[in-house]
């Protein structure tokens, strides 16, 4: 600490406080640059019509202190606001963290604001706010403010729909405040809870970038201002309803953590650190991540009992590793209007239980994992009879079903102990190694914080319990991915659709914060449900393999021939995987917006796997060589074709020679020069083997 400057470092990387007065201000994070900043570099000049003494936007942003923008803390007594006045009045500090303290006697509030700097430079933020008065407390806002360098002036946000998520949009941030959040109980597919700003000349391995996400699976907000600060900022905490927390005298409010990276390595350096940090927090998977079958868009809610069987033979014939039995396995789940709550096997379906599928999935060498939906329940459903009380908003309005369901009030004690203990009997009575965890609709009109942190509870319940069961989050897809959760899950389910072309950007965009061994993603039939295209099975093989990798198809309707070559790439998975799910991710730069590039790269840069895809028919031909990031520029690497099925190669006089021939040339030819554009039709791509030989 250096006068009212505070100083955090972890490695090469270091966060600076400015700690003088009330709540401390974030004035730069980054690699360390030797020397440390003088607090005068960050005291700007008293614009004229202004205050006197212009506030900072503080890590929580007090609007008594003359902050304009986003409050960063609102509270609120006897339903009127209450002005505030913290002091700090203590600083715990190491080497890598600090926790600030700061008090305000005369309204009886304790707030803690901690900091902590991860080896990969990725800053977590949190605050806590203690009822310290005898009469209760509302909070109304509780939020967490970061500085942005003042030239970057642009935002990159990602968002879409259901089964079309994580859609990237890069926009101008000029003199303009942006605000990205969700109101739909979940993170939503509409708009994740990131958010990067940059300027004109950052791409995505070049250039300064600043990334923002809140770890949280709620309702949210990020608020981008550039209007009431010099350097700009971020405000990102979830949204509370009125009244949603009244704390009595000694009750505390916790925000959700907030992570900040910053990069001069452009996008791909922020999703780099955002993946270290995850990698250190998700729970520990041990050994290789298993290949999985899943039996959605095989047998959707026909659960045929001697189909089921067979798909499990088929499932093993071409090397999976885990099968998943998804919806309709309960009672009376025949379709998505009855059921949900009545977690009890159907004997209409499964006469003798479950027990002989999980024995039969064993005996092929795979693992059993299972698809519920806890969260929810049906009208049509013997809970919802029983107990309409524990609907969420029973009591107060006409209940409104989406997907012909309910949402269950997880705040409520009883209904998380029900939860538990019916889903604690489904892990104790079955060998179940996987659950997917699925939440099939928004939640409307309600505060969202005790029933997020609700779900909480039970996951790590069920967790304690059950501690070699992993868990995957769905929502429809990708409508609950954030590192919140990650905290619980090993497994995201990126998006209901398996499109193959389609999913090229839905994973680039989810890549962002996510590592890609979290996230799903599936080789579906020739045919997509979702979209009707149809793919041949080496882009299909390719839009997945990079991340954890399943099969979501009807293999009894797969051709002997199609099961072989299904058989060749999930071999090529697991020769490869323990690069693709520990490896450092770069996404290549190319001139035609149709071309995509994914690298994944070893720690050590002893190897490399590429993908190269066309995705469509761009505006010009592909001809500029394919560059390579991320590699040893002094080493000497062959490049050769891992082979994925039949190629298809567009008109063309001849290939280039290191398709056919391979090919060596150093890490820093591959990055400056590259390797040229193979012909590729579109919708199509290769897969390219890079092994360092000096």
């Amino acid at each position: 600490m250096s006068g009212d400057l505070l100083h955090l470092a972890n490695g090469s990387h270091t966060a600076t406080f400015r700690t003088g007065g009330g709540f401390p201000e974030l004035l730069h994070l980054g690699h360390a640059s030797g020397s440390l900043p003088h607090s005068s570099l960050f005291s700007g000049a008293v614009p004229p019509g202004g205050l006197d003494s212009p506030a900072a936007p503080n890590l929580v942003a007090d609007p008594s202190s003359g902050w304009f923008g986003e409050p960063g803390i609102l509270l609120t007594r006897n339903g009127a606001a209450v002005p505030v006045d913290f002091r700090m009045t203590g600083t715990a500090v190491s080497s890598d963290s600090a926790t600030f303290t700061l008090t305000d006697d005369d309204v009886g509030a304790l707030v803690e604001v901690s900091a902590s700097l991860g080896s990969m430079g990725v800053l977590k933020l949190s605050a806590r706010l203690t009822n310290t008065g005898d009469d209760p407390l509302g909070v109304a806002t509780l939020s967490l403010t970061v500085s942005v360098p003042g030239h970057l002036d642009e935002l990159v946000t990602w968002g879409g729909r259901h089964a079309m998520e994580f859609c990237e949009e890069r926009t101008g941030w000029g003199r303009s405040v942006v605000t990205v959040s969700s109101r739909r109980g979940r993170t939503s597919h509409q708009q994740a809870p990131t958010v990067f700003a940059v300027d004109g000349r950052t791409g995505e391995s070049t250039g300064q970038a600043v990334g923002l996400h809140l770890a949280w699976s709620g309702n949210h907000r990020i608020v981008c201002d550039a209007v009431n600060a010099d350097r700009r900022s971020f405000t990102a905490g979830e949204i509370l309803a009125p009244g949603e927390i009244i704390l009595g005298r000694g009750d505390l409010y916790a925000t959700p953590d907030v992570l900040v990276a910053a990069s001069d390595t452009g996008l791909g350096g922020v999703s780099r650190a955002f993946h270290g940090h995850l990698r250190a927090q998700a729970p520990v998977v041990r050994g290789a991540r298993p290949i999985i079958v899943n039996t959605w868009e095989a047998v959707y809610f026909d659960h045929d009992t001697e189909k089921v069987f067979e798909l499990a033979r088929r499932a093993a014939r071409v090397g999976a590793e885990r099968f998943v039995l998804d919806d309709g396995w309960f009672l009376g789940r025949r379709d998505d209007t009855a059921g949900l709550g009545d977690w009890e096997i159907d004997p209409a379906v499964w006469p003798e239980g479950l027990g002989p599928l999980a024995e039969h999935v064993q005996s092929l060498g795979m693992e059993f994992g299972i698809w519920v939906e806890p969260e929810m329940v049906n009208p049509r459903s013997h809970l919802y009879r029983t107990h309409p009380e524990w609907v969420l908003g029973a009591a107060h309005q006409h209940e409104m079903t989406g997907r012909n369901q309910l949402v269950l009030d997880l705040s409520r004690a009883d209904v998380r102990d029900h939860l538990v203990e019916r889903l604690g009997a489904l892990l104790g009575n079955l060998p179940v190694a996987h659950v997917k965890w699925d939440h099939n609709r928004d939640v409307i009109a309600h505060g969202s914080h005790f029933q997020t942190r609700g779900l909480l509870d039970i996951l790590g319940r069920l967790r304690a319990a059950h501690p070699d069961v992993q868990f995957e989050s769905c929502a429809s897809g990708g409508g609950r991915v954030d590192a919140g959760i990650a905290e619980h899950v090993v497994r995201f389910w990126t998006s209901d659709s398996i499109d193959a072309l389609d999913r090229l950007d839905i994973q680039r965009g989810a890549v962002r914060v996510i590592p890609p061994e979290m996230l799903g993603a599936h080789i579906g039939a020739p045919v997509c449900h979702t979209t009707g295209r149809r793919h041949p099975l080496s882009f299909r093989a390719l839009s997945a393999l990079p991340f954890w990798l399943g099969i979501e198809w009807d293999l009894l309707s797969a051709t002997d021939h199609e099961l072989e070559r299904l058989a060749e790439v999930v071999a090529v998975h697991k020769r490869h995987r323990a690069l693709l799910h520990s490896g450092t991710t770069w996404f290549g730069e190319h001139p035609d917006i149709s071309a995509h590039v994914h690298a994944v790269v070893a720690d050590d840069k002893h190897e490399a796997l590429v993908v190269i895809s066309s995705k469509g028919s761009g505006p010009r031909h592909l001809n500029a060589p394919v560059r390579i990031p991320g590699l040893e520029s002094d080493a000497t690497y062959t490049c050769s074709l891992v082979p994925l099925g039949a190629l298809h190669w567009a008109l063309n006089r001849g290939l280039p020679v290191w398709v056919t021939d391979g090919a060596t040339a150093t890490g820093a030819h591959l990055e400056s020069i590259g390797l040229p554009w193979p012909p590729l039709l579109p919708e199509s791509g290769v897969l390219v083997h890079l092994e360092r030989t000096s």
